[in-house]
């Protein structure tokens, strides 16, 4: 495995997949291509500084990176979601809180789409502030898709930290207070759940009803709907799992779970990710294996509108976590 980390990041994954049948060629054995549709949704990584180090996160986000979305790239992100008026703008990270032109970004590019998501994994919203930016997000319909590991105090402080538990649930409850997740209000909030472990997530629709009754059971805490995602093998993640000798084995359950229904769905076909620098990616998980968009470096001022219908996605062999099981649709 020493010899493996010489390789260039993105052929890492390829390498370490030669327990399992490189995904073009699963792709091409099933009579399938992946190429883009109609591109509806603009993601946008504002940097990979973050408050928590987990050890799931396929980007290596933490207190120590200095990759962060200045000023001027944010008005070029706006200038391009300006042309082309995406339905859908996901701001990610990272943690997105930690970007001090966050503000700007949302009451800038909330009224130039449908539906505006930011995602979080609470510790950060509650360390900015978190009334003022509660308000502006729900001034502006923002949907907020918060990261909760577990139900499991102890489970959750083992994979984040010690008390982040306790501020999840205190963040939890600042957003039910402002009518996020609570019917009736028009004010999504979402939960996602990965794994902590090499293995894969148990079936979204047993976890979320698990999750809404002990939660509010316990903790008077409601949502609109939970996702569980599989962990992708990259960044933090793939380094976990090759010190602990995991990596071949979760290479090949993510191979052999590969379902061919969720290739026509997949967010790759419909989204487009940009950087923090402001290129662009066909997804964030390529952003994380430097896997440029159309195979060069394309920045978004060079954009004069959405990536072409039918173009290819550029595919590597972490595509096996967003086709396995159900999938990441």
């Amino acid at each position: 495995m020493a010899g493996e980390n010489l390789l260039p990041r993105q052929n890492r994954a390829a390498a370490a997949c030669s327990v399992c049948e490189p995904f073009f060629e699963t792709l091409s054995d099933h009579g399938l291509e992946l190429k883009r549709s109609e591109t509806r949704a603009l993601q946008i990584n504002v940097g990979f500084l973050c408050n928590q180090s987990c050890r799931h996160c396929h980007l290596d986000a933490g207190p120590d990176r200095r990759e962060t979305m200045d000023r001027e790239t944010v008005r070029q992100v706006i200038s391009y979601a300006r042309r082309c008026r995406f339905p859908v703008v996901d701001i990610t990270g990272g943690a997105p809180e930690m970007n001090e032109n966050l503000e700007r970004l949302i009451g800038e590019i909330a009224p130039l789409a449908e539906r505006v998501i930011l995602r979080s994994n609470l510790t950060a919203m509650m360390q900015r502030g978190p009334r003022d930016l509660i308000r502006l997000a729900a001034a502006h319909g923002v949907v907020i898709v918060a990261s909760l590991p577990s139900i499991n105090a102890t489970q959750t402080d083992a994979q984040r930290g010690p008390g982040v538990w306790e501020i999840c649930i205190d963040a939890l409850r600042m957003l039910n207070d402002f009518g996020y997740g609570r019917e009736g209000s028009g004010m999504e909030l979402d939960l996602v759940s990965n794994p902590a472990g090499a293995y894969l997530p148990v079936t979204q629709a047993q976890a979320e009803r698990r999750f809404k009754l002990e939660l509010q059971r316990k903790y008077g805490i409601v949502f609109n709907r939970l996702y569980t995602f599989a962990n992708v093998p990259l960044g933090r993640f793939r380094d976990w799992l090759e010190s602990t000798g995991n990596l071949a084995e979760y290479m090949a359950r993510l191979s052999t779970s590969f379902n061919p229904c969720t290739v026509d769905s997949l967010m790759c076909r419909t989204l487009v990710s940009v950087s923090w620098d402001g290129y662009l990616f066909d997804c964030d998980f390529n952003l994380a294996d430097g896997l440029h968009f159309g195979g060069s470096k394309r920045h978004v001022s060079e954009m004069a509108g959405p990536p072409e219908k039918g173009t290819p996605v550029i595919t590597g062999d972490h595509c096996y976590a967003c086709t396995a099981g159900p999938g990441f649709t």
